[in-house]
Formats: C-alpha cells, sequence, structure tokens
C-alpha cells in the first residue's frame, strides 16, 4: 500500500519526478559520455499553412 500523497501542482509533479532513485539512472562514466553525440542546436520553431489549417475552424468548437 504506497502511502505517498498525488501530486497537487505541476510544481509538485515535476519535484516528484525529479528524485527519481539512483538505481533508475543510466551510468554516467566516461566510455559512456564518450559514445554520445553532442547536443544539436535547436531550430527555429515555426508554424506552417498545414499546421495551421488543422486549428483554422478550433473557434466554432469553443
Amino acid at each position: 500500500m504506497d502511502l505517498t500523497p498525488e501530486p497537487e501542482s505541476l510544481d509538485e509533479l515535476i519535484a516528484d519526478c525529479a528524485h527519481l532513485p539512483s538505481a533508475l539512472h543510466a551510468p554516467r562514466t566516461a566510455a559512456v559520455a564518450g559514445r554520445l553525440p553532442t547536443p544539436r542546436s535547436p531550430r527555429p520553431w515555426t508554424v506552417d499553412d498545414a499546421c495551421h489549417a488543422q486549428v483554422a475552424d478550433l473557434d466554432a468548437y469553443v
């Protein structure tokens, strides 16, 4: 029986998720770090016409 209370806000949920047991963390060794690719810079976020068309009539549902 789990007596841990459910988070009541997004902040509590994020804080709960930040405290994962160490057994669930991937090992951080030099060998593993050497195999990981370097992070790429994110591309600028844009909305194209096809994306906009998916929500064009959204006001009709509100």
